[in-house]
């Protein structure tokens, strides 16, 4: 029998996993946030964009779940656990209580860009602090901005004027 250590090799120290962990938790705790909330928007948008919104709004949705995942796995990866339960994440996110009921489209995405905006200020955070600490973290929160950037386009330009 092979005598194989069950924490990951990853070429990483304790010093780097804690750093990293340090950054990528509030990232994981926003993006789970706006998974949560961006359902709940999705499930009450109104109006005249209604279908273009509550499909948009189940893309968003979904690419925070799959960041969310991304940022916990690089944690988990290098050896430390990560606590992504909802009654931790009502506790450290500073996302705020999204509106009950039914809201037009424009406050909908209103809602959903404060909480994309939120969440791309603490992966700015992240890329900010892993930039020397762990590049190969760095590049899962730059990843993350790119795609926050993008759906944050995407929802505003149903709202713009010009």
């Amino acid at each position: 029998m092979t005598d194989i250590q069950t924490a990951p090799q990853t070429g990483s120290t304790a010093d780097v996993a804690t750093g990293v962990a340090q950054y990528l938790t509030p990232v994981v705790h926003e993006l789970v946030a706006l998974a949560v909330n961006g359902k709940q928007a999705h499930w009450h948008v109104r109006g005249a964009n209604f279908i273009a919104v509550h499909e948009l709004l189940d893309t968003v949705v979904a690419h925070a779940q799959d960041w969310s995942d991304t940022a916990a796995e690089r944690v988990v990866a290098l050896g430390l656990p990560i606590d992504g339960r909802l009654a931790t994440v009502a506790d450290k996110s500073g996302a705020a209580n999204p509106k009950l009921g039914f809201l037009p489209y424009d406050e909908a995405i209103a809602d959903v860009v404060a909480q994309i905006d939120l969440a791309t200020k603490r992966v700015n955070d992240a890329i900010e602090g892993l930039a020397e600490l762990d590049p190969a973290s760095q590049d899962v929160a730059i990843e993350i901005r790119r795609g926050l950037d993008k759906d944050r386009w995407f929802l505003t330009s149903h709202v713009a004027v010009k």
